[in-house]
């Protein structure tokens, strides 16, 4: 059996607020990543994720637990060029062209690089003589996806990779992403944007208030909600929360989207007790599975 990439037992961080009250910004995580796995990591805002991605990445240390990258230390990884990591801040210089920052970076490096190849791989070709000043943040990104990639890691860490890129911005990242992955590379990603997750990774990690509150393939965990949306176009003056079965609704547009444990009867109801037209039913979505999970564990959770 292939050593895991990324091992964590009993993993614990505590902080403390400016209140002075302590608390678990990661709870006892147990985690393990094989090679080639491609992990989307999911969690309200305050989860633990980037404290999770901080330890993976030697930035921090557990208080408690153990957490092995490559088989020994994080930093030990790092230091070997077999980790690369792209985060939401830092690490640029803004004066030097795109091509120079790369260059820059290129000659630390062991064995030879091709700037030009690397350039073209993020779709930077056309931006490399921009100083990195004039460059939004959406291209910033890209410049430390190339930083990222230039040593050619056998793991690749992205906290919020596409924060202040356009969609269009945000395809073209991802087909370079899915780039990588064919190359076999182990990639996990911090995302906030839910269809991201639900059409990149093949396994979703989800986190709430510091602890793992799903993890398995990305249709299991949106499996894992029972629930389904029946939307219709209502007549004026029905209110959906009145209808039978129905556990929360929301209006977007002229449509009337409500989630039900029991679609058919839903359905069968509208069709044969109302005139809504144009109904539709709808599996359960991975954004619907993170707001259940993620709340169900909130509910769980002491007050502390």
């Amino acid at each position: 059996m292939n050593e895991p990439v990324i091992e964590a037992h009993g993993l614990t961080k505590t902080f403390t607020s400016g209140s002075g009250a302590s608390f678990n910004a990661v709870d006892g995580i147990d985690l393990t990543i094989g090679r080639g796995e491609i992990i989307g990591l999911l969690g309200p805002n305050g989860a633990g994720k980037s404290t999770l991605i901080d330890m993976v990445l030697g930035l921090t240390k557990p208080d408690q637990g153990t957490i092995t990258v490559l088989g020994g230390a994080p930093r030990s990884a790092i230091a070997r060029g077999d980790v690369g990591a792209v985060l939401q801040t830092g690490g640029l210089l803004p004066q030097l062209s795109v091509r120079d920052t790369l260059r820059m970076i290129a000659a630390t490096h062991h064995h030879e690089i091709s700037v030009d190849d690397i350039l073209a791989q993020v779709d930077l070709t056309e931006l490399a003589d921009r100083k990195v000043v004039k460059c939004s943040g959406g291209e910033q990104q890209r410049i430390r996806f190339a930083l990222a990639i230039m040593p050619s890691p056998e793991l690749l860490i992205l906290d919020e990779p596409t924060s202040g890129m356009d969609a269009n911005a945000r395809h073209k990242f991802w087909e370079s992403m899915r780039q990588q992955a064919h190359h076999g590379r182990t990639i996990v990603f911090a995302t906030h944007y839910i269809e991201e997750a639900q059409n990149f990774a093949e396994r979703i990690v989800m986190v709430g208030k510091g602890r793992i509150v799903a993890d398995g393939p990305t249709d299991d965990v949106r499996s894992r909600v029972s629930s389904q949306t029946v939307s219709a176009i209502l007549p004026e003056g029905l209110n959906a929360h009145s209808l039978p079965g129905v556990l929360s609704a929301t209006v977007n547009g002229n449509r009337t989207f409500m989630s039900t444990a029991n679609a058919d009867a839903l359905a069968r109801h509208l069709l044969t007790h109302t005139p809504a037209e144009n109904l539709l039913i709808a599996n359960a979505s991975l954004e619907d599975a993170f707001i259940t999970l993620t709340s169900e564990n909130e509910a769980a959770s002491p007050a502390t």
